[in-house]
């Protein structure tokens, strides 16, 4: 089929459908989007509760438990040994196929009342580890989220195969590091981006295999270095021993010039390598994956997000998770030897698997909820092999014939994800809010849902302009008390107005000699996330003039391959065409920094 422009049916705005991506929906037989890719992503998006918790009673054995659910759920939530335990059956819930209504009420009657995990963890591999969600096993770990095998690491994102860490956002196979962003192979590294195989790092970005570096950005295999300018072994320990780096104010004032620093280098468009026509941040070792983000090993995918573990192949509209994925469309939260999965969330191990919720080793099933080890079932009633797939084609049809219809007048048929408005998480609660953050008018506007502030009942017993500037000063009675967010909930960042610092935590800040954090955990995050570039691209020009940037600041160090004129390389980036920062294509920029 030949390039097609539609309207999303949710911004109204033009989008386009390539021929690629026709044959993509042919061969997995779905009709095409409605919805465009950023709409689609932030609709799957707020089906997903990461870092919302809530105290509450495990509706099964009644313990006190941590959960992504508030007590006042219409459905039952489990803890984890609970959830995995034989005391219930998942088909106890099935419900027969009703034609005369439409597939999505039917699903969100199912919805309401099948119990549902609390916490998706590694249990029964997680050891001495709270506040934890979409993990593999953890130990010792307090607030990790999408962390494995990690140990003895607080506040962090997406982290894997770490030990010793904190407030860390994209970072694997760090130890004895601090608020490091999209980090790989670093020891002893702190207040960094996007540094690889390097050791005793500060408030440096773009390092390769670097060592004893402070205030640096794209440099490869060098030492001694402070601000890019090198030193003698001996006066660079000075300068070190000089820093006063248990000091708040001294952290934040290096902070603010290492950050202008780096609008005096060129960055590169995009972040990958081991590539063959890709488009997008961070990937690697990939092949024909176009406008996606954080990827490893992909093949043949477009508009996908997140993948941790390979090998992905054939996948669009795919975010969080990998390992062994196929033909996943319009999918969120889902991986591990899949094939065939559309329109769901949370499947895990299995095939032939569309519009379910939290599945774990099963195939050919359709509209099925907390699913465990079962065939051929459709809301949650199993059927035999024959008569699953005579009833499976009719549903389909039905679901055109009799599509649903939301308050915002978006109408659903087969082929489009669920209806926000059946999300059982209000949009603030989820991670759209990070990468699509509304206002309260605005989500309700867009038919989503919005949980106001729970009044908190708690005497603040340290405000944030009191917290000792040095750790040394800090006394060990803080552990437990509840200390003040600086930015007292006036922010869109889902600010919680107050924190406490754990006994571990405050050991390692005075092992490490570093300063207290003066943001809630929540705020922490957000900011960790501005550093990072959006989802979204831009087609930009290389900014490489010949001998120097094209704003002048920046200075070539070599002849370029286009001599004295400006670079004619094109592409498409992430840094949006408003933002100071200089940006050039590939060639560029390995010729400044190799």
């Amino acid at each position: 089929m030949s390039q097609e422009t539609k309207i999303c049916q949710n911004c109204k705005k033009e989008f386009v459908i390539e021929p690629d991506d026709f044959d993509f929906y042919n061969k997995i037989k779905v009709p095409p989007p409605t919805w465009c890719p950023d709409c689609r992503l932030q609709r799957k998006m707020a089906f997903k509760n990461e870092r919302t918790f809530y105290r509450r009673k495990c509706s099964l054995c009644n313990r006190n438990i941590i959960a992504v659910f508030p007590e006042n759920t219409p459905f039952p939530v489990f803890c984890p040994p609970c959830w995995w335990s034989d005391k219930w059956s998942t088909l106890d819930y099935g419900m027969a196929y009703d034609f005369s209504k439409s597939f999505f009420i039917q699903f969100y009657k199912l919805l309401k009342k099948v119990p549902r995990i609390s916490l998706y963890i590694d249990y029964p591999r997680t050891i001495n580890s709270e506040y934890i969600h979409v993990t593999g096993p953890l130990k010792n770990c307090y607030l990790v989220i999408q962390g494995e095998d990690d140990e003895n690491c607080f506040y962090s994102y997406n982290i894997a195969h770490s030990k010793d860490s904190i407030d860390c956002f994209n970072t694997f196979y760090i130890t004895n590091s601090y608020g490091l962003i999209d980090c790989e192979h670093c020891d002893h590294v702190f207040f960094s981006v996007n540094c690889r195989d390097s050791i005793e790092i500060y408030f440096s970005k773009n390092l390769r295999n670097c060592m004893d570096c402070f205030g640096c950005i794209n440099l490869r295999n060098k030492k001694y270095h402070i601000f890019n300018k090198p030193y003698s072994k001996e006066d660079y320990f000075q300068f070190i021993k000089n820093w006063n780096s248990g000091s708040y104010k001294e952290v934040k004032k290096y902070k603010e010039t290492t950050q202008n620093l780096y609008l005096n280098f060129p960055n590169r468009y995009m972040e990958g390598h081991h590539n063959v026509n890709v488009s997008g941040n961070y990937i690697f070792n990939s092949k024909n994956t176009l406008h996606s983000f954080d990827i490893i090993n992909a093949e043949n995918c477009k508009y996908c997000r997140q993948f941790n573990m390979p090998l992905v192949k054939d996948c669009y509209d795919y975010s969080d998770w990998g390992n062994d994925a196929s033909l996943v469309y319009e999918s969120i939260n889902t991986g591990e030897h899949i094939s065939n999965v559309k329109f769901s969330y949370g499947p895990y191990v299995g095939e032939n698997i569309s519009y379910c919720d939290t599945t774990f080793s099963s195939s050919n099933i359709f509209g099925c909820i907390s699913f465990r080890k079962k065939p051929y079932c459709i809301l949650n009633k199993q059927y035999t092999k024959e008569e699953y797939e005579e009833l499976v084609p009719k549903i389909i049809k039905h679901m055109n014939e009799m599509p649903y219809v939301d308050k915002k007048g978006r109408v659903y048929k087969y082929g489009e994800f669920f209806p926000p408005e059946l999300s059982p998480f209000c949009y603030n609660e989820t991670i759209a809010q990070e990468y699509f953050p509304l206002s309260k008018a605005e989500a309700e506007s867009k038919g989503y849902s919005w949980k106001d502030p729970e009044e908190r009942n708690y005497q603040i017993d340290i405000k944030s302009e009191d917290i000792p500037d040095h750790i040394k000063d800090v006394k060990d009675d803080i552990v437990g008390k509840i200390i003040e967010c600086a930015h007292k909930g006036e922010c869109n960042e889902r600010c919680t107005t107050a924190f406490k610092i754990i006994e571990p935590e405050l050991q390692y800040y005075k092992r490490m000699n570093l300063p207290l954090p003066r943001l809630c955990p929540n705020c922490r995050h957000y900011q960790r996330l501005k550093q990072r570039n959006p989802l979204k691209l831009w087609h930009r020009k290389c900014q490489c003039a010949g001998e120097k940037s094209e704003n002048g600041v920046y200075k070539n160090t070599i002849e370029h391959f286009h001599g004295k004129e400006p670079c004619p390389n094109e592409f498409e980036t992430t840094y949006a065409p408003d933002r100071p920062e200089i940006v050039y294509c590939e060639k560029c920029y390995l010729q400044e920094v190799i």
